[in-house]
This record gives C-alpha cells, sequence and structure tokens, in this order.
C-alpha cells in the first residue's frame, strides 16, 4: 500500500503550492525517481509545465504531457489514467484520483487557502479510512 505524505505550507499562495510541487518532482527525479504529476485542470497543468522549465535558474526537470509520452520520466496529467506510472504521485487535483493505490508514493500538497484546506481534509480522511501510512510535513516560514 502506498506511503502518503501530506506537506503543508505556511501560507495561503496557490503559487507557492506549484513552487513547491517542482521543488519535490526535482529532487525525487535527481534521486531516479519517475513522476506523475496529477493536475486540477489544464490551466494549472499550463502553469506547472511553464514553472518545471524555469523554476531554478540553473536547472530543470525534463517532463512531458503525459497523453503525449506515457514513459516520460516526470509527466503531467490530468483525468483517470496515470498510465503505468508507480513511482511518486504528486497530487494537485481536488480529489483522490483512482489510480493512487499503482503509486509507491503520494505526496499531497496543502497551503492555508480554504478551498484547498478542506479538499485536503477530506483527502486525509479517505487515506485514513483506507488504511494508508500517512505522515504530515509542516513546513516553517522562511
Amino acid at each position: 500500500m502506498s506511503k502518503v505524505d501530506f506537506y503543508i505550507l505556511p501560507t495561503d499562495s496557490l503559487s507557492a503550492r506549484l513552487d513547491f510541487a517542482c521543488k519535490l518532482c526535482e529532487k525525487a527525479w535527481r534521486l531516479g525517481h519517475r513522476v506523475y504529476l496529477h493536475c486540477l485542470d489544464a490551466e494549472q497543468r499550463g502553469e506547472l509545465d511553464l514553472r518545471l522549465w524555469r523554476f531554478k535558474g540553473e536547472a530543470f526537470v525534463p517532463h512531458d504531457l503525459a497523453e503525449d509520452h506515457a514513459d516520460a520520466a516526470v509527466a503531467l496529467g490530468l483525468g483517470d489514467d496515470a498510465g503505468d506510472h508507480k513511482g511518486l504521485l504528486i497530487n494537485l487535483g481536488a480529489q483522490v484520483p483512482g489510480f493512487v493505490s499503482q503509486f509507491e508514493r503520494v505526496a499531497e500538497i496543502v497551503v492555508e487557502e480554504p478551498g484547498i484546506r478542506l479538499s485536503a481534509r477530506e483527502r486525509f480522511r479517505f487515506y485514513r479510512e483506507q488504511g494508508y501510512a500517512l505522515q504530515d510535513h509542516r513546513l516553517q516560514r522562511l
């Protein structure tokens, strides 16, 4: 069963949520893990796509849209199919995706924006009821 980590950021900024997703993705990719970023919608995916190219001045994370290259080491996806990805799922959607059980690890990134917090609580409840191993990481303000 997947291990689920909730990263709780001390801000209500949706932009900070995407920045943290990029940092987490880069770290996992550099460690050799395949990463699937499940996006809320096409707009969020487009923004994340741009950020992965430029979030760090000296480096970028090679990635592709899931439907264009299902075998990409880092894939940005929408919908109900994560292909054969099994490493790390970074869930930026509002619900737990139906394919969550195929992943070894799941990352949920939470900010203090009320809608994000409410949906994160619902996802936490789901994971707990299903018996997933849960861990929360409360990040400090810089």
